[in-house]
């Protein structure tokens, strides 16, 4: 194996590990093993677990958000909703060991940042449609922000459990969230006001 084929079966071997086992209880051991290869190749590639791990998510990370953004086509607001939340779906159907692991807490800090931070680069992408949405229809663009969060947030947060259950359908999945989060923009109050007591 070339050098570079050598580092492209390390990625492999490390990222299945990761995803099955998550980050501790992976060894340098078990990936040198899994590879067929002795564990000081492993620190001569990546330094140890730590930068094959970095290394894994980083691409996991570029992966994701290169869908995301390359789905966003444009068309009606719900259309752009509907592809946003396909996407995340997507690469959570396709790429399911790449989502476990990145939606697992590490000890390790990526270059580019944690899943939290990554789903917010998702919603700023989001931000963008619903502030231009926003100040047509007469709302306040400074909350979207806010309401990209929540609605990236949502589909995110299904994902999980989807990726789990597998029940029902992709495509229902999005037929739902889109359901609750359209008609739930389609209805919203320009100034909300709380029923109850508490005020703070």
């Amino acid at each position: 194996m070339t050098g570079k084929e050598r580092r492209e079966q390390l990625l492999d071997v490390g990222r299945g590990l990761f995803a099955e086992r998550g980050y501790e209880a992976t060894s340098v051991e078990e990936i040198a093993h899994t590879a067929g290869v002795s564990k000081p190749v492993v620190y001569e590639h990546f330094g140890g677990k730590e930068g094959l791990y970095a290394v894994v998510v980083d691409r996991e990370m570029r992966r994701l958000l290169e869908m995301v953004t390359g789905a966003l086509t444009g068309g009606h607001p719900r259309e752009l909703l509907e592809q946003a939340a396909f996407a995340l779906m997507d690469y959570i159907e396709h790429y399911t060991d790449g989502f476990r692991i990145l939606v697992r807490d590490s000890p390790v800090v990526q270059s580019t940042g944690t899943f939290a931070s990554l789903i917010g680069d998702i919603a700023t992408q989001v931000e963008d449609i619903l502030g231009h949405e926003f100040k047509q229809r007469g709302f306040d663009p400074r909350l979207a922000p806010m309401y990209a969060q929540a609605l990236v947030g949502m589909v995110a947060l299904t994902g999980q459990w989807w990726v789990e259950v597998q029940r029902p359908k992709k495509a229902d999945v999005v037929a739902h969230l889109v359901n609750l989060s359209w008609n739930g923009l389609s209805g919203l109050d320009p100034r909300p006001r709380l029923i109850g007591h508490r005020r703070s």
